[in-house]
């Protein structure tokens, strides 16, 4: 569970502020997983910038069930600032604990490129079937929290693109195409939200003969509905379902609001 709930989280769990918000503005989401309608996981992330500098902190835990299964405990944090049309990570850095091990994923960001990753404990040995990062990978990507926050003109200009990802082993894109709009409410939101299904391309970074990852590529239905914060031009998930081999996850925001 530790290493899968970054890319999770990435998917459906974004909470970032936009420069465009006063000085001093903060926005903090409380957040649910659960698998087959039971709930395993939950999450809340704070968030807060200075002129175009953005941080956002989180807290994840197993719940419910799961925690009796594999007690699980996390914090996540992600900086950066928004520049040239885009987000530009500067830092991104994940630890975890699942029960007495202990696992860390760090990301540092220069320019537009990856600089340095640190994972803990160390990958394993790899196989022929590994797809090593190229030359260019690591070139515009962004970490698992920034890497689902969009800023576009409009709602109707929200899909339509691809997001590259890279969490400190994975590098793949999001390829987003609209499906729906609806209206929404959760605590702190009522409004028109757009609806996206997600295409996962992994690009390399993995292994060919992994299911799971092979799974989300050609049969998973990711969908991820995004919430404008305020009048910011800044859109964030508040809800998602993603199907797997053996069953649905799915993750709602229970709160979503500025908290000054």
């Amino acid at each position: 569970m530790p290493r899968l709930l970054p890319v999770l989280l990435a998917v459906s769990l974004a909470l970032l502020p936009s420069p465009l918000l006063a000085a001093g503005k903060s926005f903090s989401g409380d957040y649910s997983l659960s698998f087959l309608g039971i709930p395993v996981a939950k999450a809340t992330f704070d968030s807060s910038y200075e002129g175009n500098s953005y941080v956002v902190k989180g807290k994840v835990s197993s719940a419910g069930l799961a925690a009796f299964f594999d007690d699980t405990r996390g914090t996540i944090s992600s900086r950066g600032s928004f520049g040239d049309g885009r987000t530009k990570p500067r830092a991104f850095r994940a630890d975890y604990v699942s029960g007495k091990v202990s696992s860390l994923v760090a990301v540092g960001f220069s320019g537009d490129r990856v600089v340095s990753t640190e994972v803990v404990p160390a990958p394993r040995k790899r196989g022929k079937t590994w797809i090593p990062l190229g030359a260019n990978d690591l070139r515009g990507v962004a970490d698992p929290i920034a890497a689902t926050v969009i800023r576009a003109p409009s709602l109707d200009k929200v899909c339509g693109r691809t997001v590259k990802i890279y969490d400190g082993e994975l590098r793949a894109d999001l390829r987003l195409t609209e499906v729906s709009r609806k209206t929404m409410s959760v605590k702190g939101f009522a409004g028109e939200t757009v609806t996206c299904r997600m295409g996962f391309q992994p690009v390399s970074g993995y292994r060919t003969d992994k299911k799971a990852l092979t799974f989300l590529r050609d049969r998973s239905r990711i969908m991820v509905t995004f919430a404008p914060l305020g009048k910011t031009g800044i859109y964030a998930p508040i809800y998602a379902t993603v199907s797997t081999q053996i069953g649905t996850i799915t993750v709602k925001a229970r709160r979503f609001e500025a908290i000054d």
